[in-house]
């Protein structure tokens, strides 16, 4: 097994998840087998109870562990599925030690940071490197990220395993990349290598020394300030590489690669990489990069939330919708409202802001309403569902989402003015929404429905269902509290909502649709976290393709893009590209079966089978059309500092 560690400078936040992923995404190029490690130094056992402005999102993988959002970077980089012990924390490790002294395993001794926990944390970390993240082989590499800066008190146990670590694993099973920043003053317009010199001294006094120094910067850095660091940090010029921000984070493992990174990796851990087939090596990450920088036209998509400050605490969505926007070549203009300002207490107390957060969601050309938790802002949501409903916009609702439309369809069509959650009013006269077995009130930690778990969709018209590729089931992730109360489902389907997805139990509401909207959907489950680069999310897609106006012809298409649909083309160009298309309808599609379901308010057969390779969250087609080269892909906010 070979490891690869990546620490962080005197500053946080400057990408060690993506320049860990990236290293992962290069070494999978190679076909290599790759796994991740997240080490988080702080107390808490995971990340469940964190507030999104605190850590931003919550990340939940299969097995319901609720972990840091950089074990979504791993999963969406290098497509695998990782678990609860891929992400460690000091609260894990003590918890296993003092778990260990209570047994009497360490036979009376004193236990001690140095040995025990440091041991705790070496053992961990080669156990969960064997376990296998795709399919049944053992991973090869394991890319191990440590959280925080080198100097930090609470790092400095996982600091001294890895110096104790380096030597057990031998050198040539260990690599050490150092990520720090290059600040480049304004004043003086000089970079600034003093920080990466500060913590690599730092990171050398602990008995660990960096073969990569990775500096992170605004902008391009010179060969004169790699000297400099080179002269100062004791490594080879050649091992200083420099990220700058760039306009997509799918640039990031092409820069790294275009800097030898490869062949640096495969001498310094004797990896044997065929060197002769570098030629396709990165070549659909290359397509990404391009992807975005040639896609011109922008769909505005309206984020209604609770975190809005924080952009990161959306950081799932807020990709999930730049996949979809991008499979159908549209850059996706994310607005982010603030759900309480749309309340009718802001009008009163503050009006222009009122006005102002209304007037962008006038203006956007689809809603989406995700996740949270508690009262603040929910009427908000409510309003905004409401608006969606009444006046055609397409809607996607998310977790609370699902909950706020159906509220909201409650009190406004079926005339239950009083429907509530009982997570806002425990009295309502309706609880429309009440809370699950799991829940357990004073106890906030793993105590919801979390990871994946299968959907059965209902035998009746679903448009969501055909964006799937019209399977029986699905298999989605969950967190969640609170579900619909199964004694009102009967009540609002006369009304004209459609419950077109349940559990295996078929008592859990997990899908709703509305009949005869261009697109209103909401889950209980949330698709984000499955969304991949090139397999959107079919509920994200859906949003995308109706906020365009190409929900229904893609449809009726049999779930496949059309050359117009896949065009960023100008109005200047539209006679040639309708030319295209034209002659696109002459073409035959052998091997495509039709459907037994059609869209709602449509009666159009549909045929959904998977071309050319463009999938969705679950591994069902999204039909396209196009070669490889022109396959989707998805954009990513850009690495900042």
């Amino acid at each position: 097994m070979k490891y690869i560690l990546v620490t962080g400078g005197v500053i946080s936040g400057v990408g060690k998840g993506v320049i860990a992923s990236s290293f992962g995404t290069l070494l999978k190029s190679c076909n290599l087998d790759v796994t991740s490690i997240k080490i988080d130094p702080y107390i808490n056992i995971d990340a469940g109870t964190f507030s999104p402005y605190e850590h931003g999102e919550v990340y939940v993988l299969d097995d319901g562990a609720e972990v840091d959002l950089d074990l979504g970077n791993y999963e969406r980089f290098l497509d695998i599925t990782l678990h609860r012990d891929n992400n460690i924390t000091t609260g894990k490790i003590y918890k296993l030690v003092i778990e260990k002294e209570r047994k009497g395993d360490y036979l009376g001794k004193t236990v001690q940071v140095v040995p025990h926990i440091t041991d705790a944390i070496q053992e961990w970390v080669e156990k969960i490197a064997q376990r296998p993240v795709q399919g049944s082989s053992k991973p090869r590499v394991c890319i191990v990220e440590l959280g925080g800066t080198i100097g930090d008190i609470e790092g400095m146990p996982f600091v001294e395993a890895f110096r104790q670590f380096q030597f057990r694993v031998k050198r040539e099973n260990f690599c050490l990349a150092h990520v720090s920043l290059v600040p480049l003053p304004k004043a003086t317009g000089e970079p600034k290598t003093k920080p990466t010199q500060s913590s690599v001294r730092e990171l050398r006094g602990c008995g660990l020394s960096p073969d990569l120094i990775v500096c992170r910067s605004e902008k391009p850095i010179g060969l004169e300030v790699k000297e400099k660091i080179s002269n100062f940090c004791h490594v080879d010029p050649d091992q200083v590489i420099c990220i700058h921000d760039l306009n997509s984070i799918y640039h990031v493992p092409i820069l790294m690669e275009q800097n030898g990174v490869i062949e640096f990796l495969n001498e310094r851990l004797k990896l044997n990489i065929d060197m002769s087939k570098r030629a396709k090596c990165l070549q659909h990450w290359r397509d990404l990069a391009r992807r975005t920088e040639t896609v011109r036209r922008e769909v505005n998509i309206a984020i209604v939330g609770k975190y809005t400050k924080f952009a990161d605490s959306y950081a799932s969505v807020v990709k999930a919708v730049q996949h979809a926007a991008l499979a159908v070549n549209r850059k996706a203009n994310l607005v982010f409202i603030e759900s309480c300002l749309l309340e009718q207490e802001t009008l009163q107390r503050e009006p222009s802001k009122y006005h102002k957060e209304w007037q962008k969601l006038c203006e956007s050309n689809g809603i989406l309403v995700p996740g949270g938790f508690g009262a603040r802002g929910m009427e908000g949501k409510i309003r905004a569902c409401q608006w969606a409903r009444e006046n055609k916009r397409p809607f996607l609702g998310i977790c609370l989402g699902l909950q706020a439309a159906v509220i909201e369809f409650a009190r406004n069509v079926v005339n239950l003015k009083d429907a509530n959650s009982t997570e806002i009013n425990p009295d309502t006269e309706h609880p429309l929404v009440i809370d699950m077995p799991e829940h357990h009130i004073g106890q906030m930690g793993g105590t919801m429905r979390l990871g994946k778990r299968t959907t059965i969709f209902a035998d009746k018209p679903s448009t969501i269902r055909q964006l799937y590729g019209n399977p029986e089931t699905v298999d989605e992730r969950h967190r969640h509290r609170y579900e619909v109360n199964p004694q009102y489902v009967s009540q609002l389907e006369s009304h004209g909502m459609n419950f077109v997805g349940t559990d295996v139990d078929k008592k859990r509401m997990e899908i709703i649709e509305l009949r005869c909207h261009p697109y209103f959907v909401a889950t209980q489950y949330h698709p984000e976290y499955l969304s991949r680069p090139l397999k959107p999310s079919p509920p994200f897609l859906g949003l995308i393709l109706a906020a365009e106006d190409r929900l229904t012809s893609y449809i009726e298409r049999g779930c496949r893009l059309s050359p117009r649909q896949l065009s960023d083309a100008s109005s200047d160009e539209d006679e040639t590209v309708n030319g295209v298309a034209h002659n696109f309808e002459a073409l035959k599609f052998p091997g495509h079966k039709k459907s037994t379901t059609t869209s709602t308010c449509t009666s159009t057969d549909n045929q959904c089978e998977p071309l050319n390779g463009l999938m969705n969250g679950n591994g069902n087609g999204l039909n396209h059309t196009f070669d490889d080269e022109e396959s989707g892909a998805c954009g990513e906010s850009r690495i900042s500092d």
